[in-house]
C-alpha cells in the first residue's frame, strides 16, 4: 500500500536521527522539493535527512573541489536516504542552497500538535469501541480536520460496531484520500454482512441481501 506524505514524515520523526559521516552532526530533516534533482527520477521518498553544518569538511572543502574539479561555484552537502545506512552527496551552489526545504522548529511544532492529536483521537476512539459509541466514531470520521490516521481507525471501527444509519452519511461524503476512501468503503461492506443488507442499484436505498423486488423503488434486484 502507497503511504500518504503525512504518514511518511509521521515515521521520519520517530527516527532517530543519523549523524554526518563527514563531521559526525546530527542531519536535519529536508523536504524533497518538487522539481527533480539529478537524473530527474526524484529520489523515491518526500523527505531525506541533510547536513546543514556549515563547519563540515565535506561542505567548507567542497567549494575548492568544485572550483577546481568543474569551475563552478558550488559545493556538497551530504545526504542520508530514511531509515537506511545510504549516505549520498547533493551539489549547493551557495550557502543559502536547500535551506529552503529544512524542516525547522515551527514545523516540527506543528507536526508534535498533530502527533497529540492523533493521539487524543485515538483515546477516544478506543473509548467509543468500548462503549459501542458508533455516534461518536462517525463524527470523528467526517470531520476532515482530524488527522487521517484517526479517520482511518474511525473508519476500521465503524465496520464493526456501526449501524446501518451510519451507511447513509458515509456514502454522502467523498473522501480525498484514497486509502481512506477504502477504507471507508471496505467498512460500510461490512457492516452490511453484519446485518444482511445490501444497497439497491437503482435507488439505493437499503435492502435485504436476499431481497428480489426493491420495497423502496419496486425494481426486480435479483441477481443484480
Amino acid at each position: 500500500m502507497f503511504e500518504t506524505k503525512e504518514e511518511v514524515f509521521q515515521e521520519i520523526l520517530e527516527m532517530e536521527k543519523p549523524t554526518c559521516p563527514h563531521c559526525n552532526q546530527p542531519m536535519n530533516i529536508w523536504e524533497v522539493p518538487p522539481i527533480n534533482v539529478g537524473d530527474g527520477l526524484g529520489w523515491g521518498t518526500p523527505y531525506l535527512f541533510m547536513c546543514f553544518n556549515d563547519e563540515c569538511p565535506l561542505y567548507t572543502q567542497g567549494w575548492d573541489s568544485m572550483m577546481d574539479n568543474y569551475a563552478q561555484r558550488a559545493s556538497y552537502r551530504c545526504i542520508n536516504f530514511p531509515g537506511t545506512t545510504q549516505f549520498e552527496l547533493i551539489p549547493v551552489f551557495s550557502p543559502m542552497g536547500a535551506k529552503g526545504q529544512v524542516i525547522d522548529d515551527q514545523v516540527l511544532a506543528e507536526e508534535e500538535a498533530l502527533k497529540q492529536n492523533i493521539k487524543k483521537g485515538f483515546s477516544i476512539l478506543a473509548d467509543c469501541f468500548v462503549n459501542h459509541d458508533g455516534v461518536t466514531i462517525l463524527k470523528l470520521l467526517t470531520d476532515s480536520s482530524e488527522p487521517v490516521r484517526v479517520r482511518m481507525k474511525a473508519a476500521e471501527m465503524i465496520g464493526d460496531i456501526g449501524e446501518l444509519e451510519a451507511i447513509e452519511p458515509i456514502r454522502n461524503l467523498k473522501f480525498g484520500n484514497v486509502r481512506l476512501q477504502e477504507q471507508v468503503d471496505a467498512a460500510v461492506k461490512k457492516i452490511h454482512q453484519r446485518f444482511f443488507t445490501r444497497e439497491c442499484p437503482f435507488c439505493a436505498e437499503i435492502i435485504k441481501s436476499r431481497a428480489k423486488i426493491c420495497k423502496h423503488c419496486g425494481r426486480e434486484v435479483a441477481g443484480e
